[in-house]
């Protein structure tokens, strides 16, 4: 055998030794310093896979950035790798570890927006997520629906209470306009199923409804009946007389207790005061509450207390929940 056709064999088997070598260490358990804790690690923008390698590393993973960058270009994957913060779970090797960042598998984050929730209580939480880049904090209200954007010129009950789950150091505009989009979609399938002849002219009448619903009840076998109450009430040009939007008028000024002169004091949401539907929603409404306000029970109920165990009784006539009150919240027979 020639000189060159033994080098070249020699070569070729190098080459394949190397190739299993790296095949084997790809497929090994990555031990990371934090034991069974995942390690997080951030890839900067505008990074080569070189200098990538060199911050997975400086973060705390124990990888060997000279075989992890060999791994991504015999693999071809060099060029395809994404900036973002990610998570090295325990028992990861270099193989995973290349996938996510070829993939562009962040670190997930998850934020709850609680149902009957005010978007204060929202943006409060919001603004306190260790896991976002707060691009809104400075914000007001309105400039905040301006960047979403929304045509809109109060935010009350403009975003869904669900869990939101984005990328670790994403902006925290992406959750409002998460929100936002779940609570339209929302809105507008509940209301082309709604009901026939219901007293509200808009979506966003039946919005207002649904977020009275969610403040009254956190029981969701009452909701639709609670929603006829009210609808009935409406209907029969009755004031809806419901204490939370009396609350939600108050703002600051309550303190955990609702008294008489707070239900004779005149605002744009005393209910006692003034007839129909608040101007704007006084919560988060969900969507159990959504669907209640869209199509309630049919029910010739006027009247409602609350029976202590957190259900409701409800009655058709002043007589009947004036016995009710008697028996429920005075105590008597």
């Amino acid at each position: 055998m020639s000189f060159l056709k033994k080098l070249f064999a020699i070569c070729i088997m190098l080459a394949l030794l190397t190739g299993a070598a790296i095949y084997f260490w790809a497929g090994q358990p990555i031990q990371g310093k934090s034991g069974e804790q995942a390690v997080p690690f951030t890839v900067r923008p505008g990074s080569h896979l070189r200098d990538a390698a060199d911050q997975i590393v400086a973060a705390g993973v124990p990888v060997n950035p000279a075989l992890l960058t060999l791994l991504a270009r015999v693999t071809w994957q060099a060029d395809k790798i994404k900036a973002g913060s990610y998570e090295l779970k325990p028992g990861a090797t270099p193989r995973t570890l290349l996938r996510q960042l070829v993939r562009g598998q962040f670190a997930q984050e998850s934020l709850v927006i609680i149902e009957g929730w005010t978007f204060r209580q929202m943006r409060r939480a919001v603004a306190e997520h260790p896991g976002l880049k707060h691009d809104t904090v400075d914000l007001t209200d309105a400039q905040l629906l301006a960047k979403i954007p929304l045509d809109a010129k109060h935010p009350e009950g403009l975003f869904f209470p669900d869990t939101y789950l984005f990328a670790k150091g994403a902006s925290d505009l992406q959750v409002y306009r998460q929100a936002n989009a779940e609570l339209a979609s929302h809105l507008n399938d509940a209301w082309s199923k709604r009901a026939a002849s219901l007293p509200y002219k808009s979506p966003y009448e039946a919005l207002i409804m649904a977020s009275i619903v969610e403040k009254e009840t956190g029981r969701k076998e009452d909701r639709s009946t609670i929603a006829s109450v009210f609808v009935n009430r409406l209907k029969a040009g009755m004031m809806l007389q419901t204490d939370p939007s009396v609350i939600y008028g108050m703002g600051e000024q309550y303190s955990g207790n609702i008294r008489k002169r707070d239900l004779q004091a005149d605002t744009a949401y005393n209910t006692y005061t003034r007839s129909g539907l608040p101007p704007t929603p006084i919560a988060l409404p969900g969507a159990e509450s959504l669907q209640a306000a869209l199509a309630p029970a049919n029910t010739d109920a006027l009247y409602f207390v609350a029976r202590g165990d957190g259900s409701s009784q409800f009655s058709s006539n002043l007589g009947d929940h004036n016995r009710a009150v008697n028996k429920y919240i005075r105590g008597g027979n």
